[in-house]
C-alpha cells in the first residue's frame, strides 16, 4: 500500500488497522505485539515497525508503552478500510 508517498509494509498496515479493529484512540504496545504473533523475532519486528511509524508521523508515543494514531495515521487507517 502506498500512502503519503511511501510504501507501507503488511506489518505496518496490521498495526495501524488494530486501532480501528479495537475502536480505540490509544493502544498499549503489548496489544500491538499481537500483530506479530508469539514469535520473538516477529515481536521485535513489531517494535521496529512501531518506532518507524512514530518517525513517519503516523503514531505518537503517549508514555507507559501507549501509542496513539496521529491525524495522518487516522487518515491512513480510513484509506486502508476503503481498499
Amino acid at each position: 500500500m502506498t500512502l503519503y508517498g511511501f510504501y507501507m509494509d503488511v506489518l505496518a498496515e496490521k498495526i495501524l488497522a488494530m486501532f480501528g479493529s479495537f475502536n480505540k484512540e490509544t493502544l498499549d504496545l503489548h496489544v500491538l505485539f499481537e500483530a506479530g504473533g508469539n514469535d520473538p523475532d516477529a515481536r521485535s519486528a513489531v517494535l521496529d515497525t512501531v518506532e518507524q511509524l512514530v518517525k513517519d508521523g503516523l503514531l505518537e508515543e503517549r508514555g507507559n508503552d501507549f501509542y496513539a494514531l496521529t491525524r495522518e495515521g487516522r487518515f491512513n487507517v480510513r484509506l486502508g478500510e476503503k481498499n
